[in-house]
């Protein structure tokens, strides 16, 4: 149990700090409206991890606690979706554009947008489908209480690492939308570290 605390500590860390769609929509709304608009973008998009969550763990409890086989196909199934998701990461450049709108928005209207662009990104959610179960232990209680409590700590730290993006944004992003090469960075970045956590999670030993 300790060991798969540590492997999760240690995957949503590196997933977190490697910027993916979420993190490219906190900037862009940093550098559009300002420091206290990405920081608002951040939580909403924050509120919107936490129904995945839920989601997650409510959808997949039944699933998980119905049989050994049933559990590990979830598993190969969810390393091999990460997997996918770094390769097309690495592959798909149009989606790391920084699009800019120098329109002043208020705050609700930015924290109903990020939540809203976060809870209807079909995307996040098969992302969480796949994600949280492999650090499931079947013989350490409620596969949805697990699943619930590494969400909500996932969210936490994504919250907090967000939220200090959205805050530096306006100087941070600026440059990092002029230079092409700090993207490309970025994008390999994240494609790697999702190819790597889906390919280690796979192996017999993390079952």
């Amino acid at each position: 149990m300790d060991s798969q605390i540590t492997l999760f500590l240690f995957a949503a860390i590196a997933l977190i700090l490697s910027p993916g769609q979420d993190t490219l929509y906190v900037i862009t709304r940093g550098i559009s409206q300002g420091k206290v608009a990405g920081m608002i973008s951040a939580l909403g998009v924050s509120l919107g991890i936490i129904f995945h969550t839920l989601f997650a763990a409510l959808g997949l409890s039944v699933v998980l606690q119905s049989s050994a086989l049933a559990f590990s196909a979830v598993k190969y199934v969810g390393a091999a979706y990460l997997i996918y998701l770094g390769i097309r990461t690495l592959l798909n450049r149009k989606e790391w554009a920084l699009q800019t709108d120098r329109r002043q928005i208020s705050s609700i209207v930015l924290l109903t947008q990020g939540f809203v662009s976060n809870l209807f990104n079909p995307k996040v959610a098969l992302f969480f489908l796949a994600f949280l179960p492999q650090f499931v232990t079947p013989n350490a209680g409620s596969p949805a209480l697990q699943m619930t409590v590494l969400g909500l700590v996932y969210t936490l730290l994504g919250a907090i690492w967000l939220s200090c993006v959205g805050y530096f944004a306006g100087s941070m992003g600026h440059w990092v939308g002029r230079n092409t090469t700090a993207l490309g960075l970025l994008r390999w970045l994240t494609g790697s570290v999702l190819v790597g956590l889906g390919v280690r999670l796979a192996l017999p030993e993390h079952r």
